[in-house]
């Protein structure tokens, strides 16, 4: 005997209340794996650390090319 698959209906069909939204998004932000405040600390760390190179980089490539364009276009 072959089962049957389970076929979710679609929200419109199940009416929509406004109290079931946000007991769905309360349900759902409790199955959420929070970081730690020293993870938060590291990652938030890693992201400035890496939007400053990042920055730099993109600082120098852009005074390089404006040094060049002016070099070669401008005759500067």
């Amino acid at each position: 005997m072959a089962k049957r698959a389970v076929v979710a209906r679609p929200a419109a069909q199940k009416g929509f209340s406004i109290t079931s939204f946000f007991g769905d998004i309360i349900a759902e932000l409790k199955k959420v794996v929070w970081l730690s405040r020293q993870e938060m600390a590291y990652l938030t760390g890693v992201v400035l650390i890496v939007a400053v190179i990042a920055s730099l980089v993109l600082g120098a490539l852009d005074l390089g090319f404006a040094k060049a364009v002016n070099d070669f276009f401008l005759g500067g």
